[in-house]
């Protein structure tokens, strides 16, 4: 089985954001009493929203199995399954800067899953599907994802490299 975990160490930028909204929020509060607080539940909620980000889209998980492509961000319960006998072809692909992170539709009928602006390069997985679908799985590993899945799928599709 194949199981590989990216960390987001972008995430250091929204956590710092976090801490300072918190920060302010809390000197608004202190400062202004009554009159600020509207202020600071902004800027409180604001820090909550981006912790509630880095809590659900902070690593990215993929396993590889006999049977799936499991992909899944850092709290387990965001993510997709891939069935491997609906997997035509698997190749390594290089996204655009722009992609990205989390899970999106980057045109041409591909979704995208990737984690801290593409964490570790724009290295990606493409897995084109029976039913025209594609997905673009952003790795730091992209050759091991690659042969993983190809070594799993059935003899008799052709996959290409």
């Amino acid at each position: 089985m194949y199981k590989h975990r990216q960390t987001g160490w972008l995430w250091g930028i929204p956590l710092g954001a976090v801490v300072l909204g918190f920060g302010v929020a809390a000197y608004i509060s202190h400062q202004q009493g009554l009159s600020g607080s509207l202020i600071a539940m902004s800027f409180g909620l604001t820090a909550g929203l981006l912790l509630l980000v880095l809590v659900l889209f902070g690593s990215l998980t993929v396993k590889v199995d006999d049977e799936l492509v499991d992909i899944r961000f850092a709290a387990g319960l965001i993510g997709k399954r891939l069935l491997l006998a609906d997997v035509q072809s698997c190749r390594p692909v290089t996204n655009r800067w722009w992609c990205g992170w989390g899970i999106r539709w980057i045109g041409r009928g591909q979704w995208m899953y990737s984690v801290g602006f593409n964490v570790s390069g724009l290295d990606a997985v493409e897995l084109s599907m029976e039913n025209g679908k594609r997905y673009r799985i952003a790795t730091d590993e992209p050759q091991r994802l690659c042969e993983a899945i190809q070594s799993r799928l059935p003899k008799t599709v052709p996959s290409i490299v």
